[in-house]
């Protein structure tokens, strides 16, 4: 996240981690992280946001969304 952060020139606290609290929950950590980010105000309705994810081996997809 900080190398993409860099790469982009994007603030680290763009970038909303809740690794710290839950560890790698696979499948779940997107929905989990989002469902935080709604209950603590830090996303609402009409926001876009990117969303990227990672699996086993190469696995992985992106996209973006109006909230």
């Amino acid at each position: 996240m900080k190398a993409a952060a860099k790469k982009l020139k994007v603030d680290m606290s763009r970038f909303p981690i809740n690794m710290e609290n839950y560890a790698n929950t696979s499948a779940a950590s997107i929905p989990i992280l989002l469902d935080e980010l709604v209950q603590t105000g830090r996303l609402r309705k009409g926001q876009k946001i990117l969303l990227a994810g990672f699996g086993a081996g190469l696995t992985w997809a992106g996209s973006i969304l109006e909230w």
